[in-house]
């Protein structure tokens, strides 16, 4: 689950998921098209055992794609201010290195 918001003017979060994630980018559903190089403030909870894991920052929009008119979007973003404790639990989740919570519950 990610929450996002535009970073200036300063909004309420949005709530939405993320269909994709690596290291260095991502590709969200969001409520709204964002333009090229659109910064979003973000909050990345990623399902990990023990305890999900909370990762702040700031992504830049690379660019979004209407997938239902009016109403969703494929935005893809890229991640621009992660510190190291945030991109190695970023790393560890997209590497398997971390245990995702899905493979405990069966």
């Amino acid at each position: 689950m990610v929450s996002y918001r535009p970073s200036y003017p300063s909004v309420a979060y949005d709530i939405t998921h993320t269909r994709n994630i690596s290291q260095g980018s991502m590709l969200l559903t969001t409520a709204r098209a964002f333009a090229p190089g659109a910064r979003l403030k973000i909050q990345l909870n990623l399902p990990l055992r023990g305890s999900p894991r909370r990762v702040p920052g700031t992504v830049e929009t690379v660019g979004s794609r209407d997938i239902v008119q009016n109403l969703l979007y494929e935005t893809r973003v890229r991640f621009v201010d992660l510190d190291r404790r945030s991109f190695q639990i970023i790393a560890d989740f997209c590497t398997g290195k971390a245990e995702p919570l899905a493979a405990i519950v069966r």
